[in-house]
């Protein structure tokens, strides 16, 4: 499963600007980027929903990872899945926006060595107890 639409992050002004003010967390296989949300970046008709669902979320997966988009997409398909279960419906960081990034090691890894990793990242960052 993917991210319901209202927890996407869509447009380069939003990734512009998660790049220029997050806040970065290291892990050994990806960086977590973490922003308070700029409602003005979004358009009107999107910011209408933004009440009901918790933070955005993006993630980036570069070439270097894989060259197979097959492999890729399966990254990216278990870490929303995963984000998706732990974020959904949560109020308390609906004013945040988050980039994950992956980098090249990652593909070397289990799968629960991932998301236990991408666990890790967001208790370092606040959003889970």
């Amino acid at each position: 499963m993917v991210l319901p639409r209202e927890m996407r992050i869509k447009g380069y002004k939003c990734f512009d600007y998660i790049h220029k003010y997050s806040r970065r967390y290291k892990g050994n296989s990806m960086v977590l980027k973490v922003a308070r949300a700029n409602n003005n970046l979004i358009s009107s008709k999107k910011n209408s929903t933004k009440d009901s669902f918790s933070c955005r979320c993006a993630i980036s997966i570069s070439n270097k990872v894989s060259k197979k988009a097959v492999e890729r997409n399966r990254l990216r398909r278990l870490i929303h899945n995963h984000l998706r279960i732990k974020l959904f419906k949560d109020q308390r960081f609906s004013n945040y926006w988050t980039l994950i990034s992956l980098n090249h090691n990652c593909i070397k890894k289990n799968t629960s060595d991932l998301l236990n990793e991408c666990d890790k990242l967001f208790l370092d960052a606040g959003f889970c107890k």
